[in-house]
C-alpha cells in the first residue's frame, strides 16, 4: 500500500462503547484489526498523511470525540484503545448516518488537506466502511480499505463487501 503526504487515513467507528445490539461481536470484531489499524496510522504519519477518526455521534447530538472517548471504557473498548488512542494532531469527524462523506465536514476537510487518497479502515466492513469506500471512490478519491483493517460481524459478510469494493475499483489488498 503506497501512502503520501496527500494520504488520509479514515478510522471508522472503533472509538466506540459498543454498548448497542451486537455491541460486543462488534468490539471482538474491532479489536482482531486494531493492531493492523495502528501500523497503518503509524505509516500514514510517517508519510506527513493524516489520521482522522470518523464516529457516530450515537443519536446524541450534543456529543463530541473527547466524550466518546470516554465512554469507551468498557469491556473490550480499552484495548482497542491500546492500539489506536487518538493523538494531539489527529482529526475527528462525527457523522449522522453510516457513510463517513454524508452530511459531515469530511469533503471540505479532504480538500483542504489537498488528499487524493483515503485509507478507510474500521467496522463495519458491510455498512459503514463499504459506503463510506464508494463514497469517497466517487468523489475521484484513490480509495484503499485493507482487507485486514476491516471487520464485520462474519467472514461472508466482510468478504461480500469487500467484493463489492473491488468490483468498484477500491483496493482490498492487505496492509501487511
Amino acid at each position: 500500500m503506497k501512502v503520501s503526504a496527500h494520504t488520509a487515513l479514515l478510522v471508522i467507528d472503533m472509538i466506540n462503547p459498543f454498548d448497542f445490539e451486537d455491541g460486543a461481536a462488534h468490539a471482538k470484531a474491532a479489536l482482531s484489526i486494531a493492531p493492523a489499524i495502528g501500523r497503518v496510522k503509524a505509516r500514514v504519519r510517517d508519510a506527513g498523511g493524516q489520521c482522522i477518526y470518523v464516529n457516530d455521534n450515537f443519536g446524541r447530538w450534543k456529543s463530541n470525540f473527547l466524550q466518546i472517548i470516554e465512554r469507551a471504557d468498557k469491556g473490550l473498548a480499552p484495548q482497542i484503545l491500546d492500539h489506536l488512542m487518538p493523538d494531539e494532531e489527529d482529526l475527528f469527524v462525527l457523522k449522522p448516518r453510516h457513510s463517513a462523506f454524508f452530511q459531515t465536514p469530511l469533503p471540505l476537510l479532504l480538500e483542504s488537506l489537498e488528499s487524493t487518497g483515503v485509507v478507510i479502515t474500521g467496522i463495519a466492513a458491510d455498512a459503514c466502511v463499504l459506503v463510506s469506500a464508494l463514497d469517497a471512490h466517487m468523489r475521484g478519491f484513490d480509495v484503499h480499505a485493507p482487507s485486514d483493517c476491516v471487520a464485520a460481524l462474519s467472514q461472508p459478510r466482510k468478504q461480500a463487501a469487500l467484493q463489492v469494493m473491488r468490483n468498484a475499483d477500491v483496493l482490498t489488498t492487505a496492509a501487511g
